[in-house]
């Protein structure tokens, strides 16, 4: 059992940054493989990035090299800094935890394979 609570959202202009926080409780964050996820409106949800337990990062291909994932296991919490932000990067966040992921190079961004959810934090970014 875990529960995620993000928090950092807000709206910028384009080219801006923002961190996003994803509180980890009930559990300890280095049990879990974690990754970020995204959804505008109208759009399917699809993983933005994901960080292995032993600290292995994977990207979407349209936020590679502008976003950064983290996770601070002392604190518990998970981040996500977002560089060089762009209007097509606004939606609603997610953080998501999962025990096992096999295969995971290949899987880490399926949302399928997690059962963990947050509830979402709100990114704008207006161009």
């Amino acid at each position: 059992q875990v529960n995620l609570v993000e928090s950092g959202g807000g709206s910028v202009p384009a080219g801006g940054a923002l961190r996003l926080s994803c509180t980890v409780s009930l559990n300890t964050i280095d049990n879990f493989h974690m990754a970020w996820f995204r959804q505008a409106p109208g759009m399917k949800r699809e993983g933005v990035a994901g960080i292995h337990r032993d600290g292995t990062t994977i990207y979407a291909d349209s936020v590679q090299g502008r976003f950064t994932i983290s996770k601070d296991n002392a604190e518990n919490i998970l981040y996500l800094q977002m560089d060089s932000l762009k209007a097509e990067d606004t939606a609603m966040y997610y953080c998501a935890a999962a025990r096992i992921i096999k295969g995971y190079s290949d899987y880490a961004l399926s949302e399928v394979l997690y059962p963990s959810w947050g509830q979402g934090t709100q990114v704008t970014v207006s161009s």
